[in-house]
């Protein structure tokens, strides 16, 4: 049997070897981004997302901890915070569930299949209940405006880290000249 700490060795670095752009906070495997695609047939799809990653020291027996870092408008999502609501990764994890599975198949199919009964964001479940297409046309137009490719950019990027980010009249985030941190990450929001 594995170690915890191989495993998830092993995990990122799986990980990273496949399509997925990786970057290690610290060059530690504890805590990393990956840079999230929408799926394809969705409204969600030609987006981009930050995925901020943090794997607990019990992992993989304890589930990673996962967040989106730009906006994103989603029922099972945390619009703030960005917190995702799924239940394969907080309730039914399982050590037999890698990194890979977050993100080839848990993130893509909580995008293509929300569940609007347990949701984090109230008002999209709310729309996505009584008008659909009005549900999906809000959620392609927060990906065009927040999930563009340049929304990614880490420090590495062209990003200094001064940036930051801070919420518009509608409750969006937009660039602007103060120092607000993301509140899951403590980081200066992207």
């Amino acid at each position: 049997m594995t170690s915890p700490s191989k495993r998830r060795e092993m995990d990122v670095m799986k990980l990273m070897m496949s399509d997925w752009k990786v970057e290690l906070v610290n060059d530690s495997v504890n805590e990393l981004y990956v840079e999230f695609q929408g799926p394809k047939d969705s409204p969600y799809e030609g987006g981009f997302w930050r995925v901020h990653v943090e794997l607990p020291d019990g992992y993989p027996y304890k589930s990673p901890s996962i967040g989106f870092v730009n906006r994103i408008y989603h029922p099972n999502v945390d619009e703030m915070a960005g917190s995702v609501c799924l239940d394969v990764i907080n309730q039914t994890w399982s050590p037999m569930f890698d990194l890979l599975n977050v993100f080839e198949t848990f993130l893509p199919q909580l995008l293509l299949y929300p569940n609007p009964t347990d949701p984090l964001n109230g008002e999209a479940a709310a729309l996505l209940m009584r008008e659909p297409e009005a549900y999906n046309a809000k959620v392609k137009e927060c990906t065009a405006r927040y999930a563009r490719k340049e929304d990614v950019a880490g420090p590495e990027n062209g990003r200094d880290g001064n940036d930051s980010m801070s919420a518009d009249s509608e409750g969006f985030l937009s660039s602007s000249d103060d120092e607000d941190e993301h509140p899951t990450t403590g980081e200066p929001d992207l």
